[in-house]
């Protein structure tokens, strides 16, 4: 698995899913570099995957003003929070749908109280002869001590769920249009949560809760880390400088600026 991915083009991949991206430079020299001439026409190199493709070029320039296009390393990363994205909106979503259920419960709260008054008893001579009392069985008094909820505690539930429901939201639109501001988002909501965990953790233990924990740590470090956030590893100015030396364009005007001359 490790050599298949070793040879895996993560360029490739996003330009098959959202198109090559081709800028024809003003500046003569570079553009030379970028273009080469085919029966089919001219075709240009892909700021992202390289490949060159005949066509008209999406926009024309100077090279200064080339679209900044996320390639390599920085392309994989932002794959794999967009895919951390999916399944906050999804969570945020089912949240939502839970806020709705529960504000639909308490309104008729009331009523399914009577139900469960009416045929629980009814229901009690055939558990007995299964050896169930359903006084005592744990379902059962789950659900009653649901029914017995304050109305103004559903309320704060309510609440609580809808500010949870946005949060997840939030943090899915930010990583999915890869804004710094959305990874800070999900960095420190994800954070805030690990303490709540390893409490749930340390009064039970089950391999859901541990799973949980170490993927949320998992997931605060490959942000923080990949992203430098919190002027980690050079901060935002490292990131950008990175991004420029993967550009192509930056890439082909530095070879033909040649070498900087050796400081004395």
């Amino acid at each position: 698995m490790r050599k298949l991915f070793a040879y895996f083009d993560w360029n490739i991949l996003n330009c098959g899913w959202r198109g090559h991206v081709l800028y024809a430079p003003t500046e003569t020299d570079l553009a030379k570099r970028i273009s080469i001439e085919t029966p089919n026409g001219v075709a240009w190199r892909c700021l992202r995957c390289e490949a060159y493709v005949v066509g008209k070029p999406h926009s024309v320039g100077p090279a200064q003003d080339a679209p900044l296009v996320v390639r390599g390393r920085a392309l994989r990363d932002a794959l794999i929070l967009r895919a951390y994205a999916v399944e906050r909106v999804v969570r945020g979503a089912l949240m939502a749908f839970l806020a709705v259920g529960v504000y639909l419960f308490k309104d008729s709260r009331h009523a399914l109280n009577d139900l469960f008054e009416t045929y629980v008893p009814l229901l009690q001579p055939a558990a007995s002869k299964m050896g169930v009392d359903l006084d005592t069985f744990g379902p059962v008094r789950l659900v009653d001590r649901i029914l017995q909820i304050n109305p103004d505690t559903l309320n704060w539930v309510i609440v609580m769920i809808v500010l949870y429901s946005f949060l997840l939201l939030v943090q899915g639109v930010g990583l999915w249009s890869m804004k710094r501001w959305g990874e800070y988002v999900a960095a420190i909501a994800t954070s805030v949560f690990i303490p709540f965990e390893i409490h749930e953790i340390v009064e039970k233990v089950t391999w859901i809760r541990v799973s949980a924990l170490i993927l949320n740590l998992l997931l605060v470090f490959y942000i923080v880390w990949t992203k430098r956030l919190f002027g980690l590893r050079g901060g935002v100015q490292a990131f950008v400088d990175e991004m420029h030396r993967e550009s192509v364009m930056e890439i082909e005007h530095a070879a033909i600026a040649g070498p900087k001359p050796a400081e004395s």
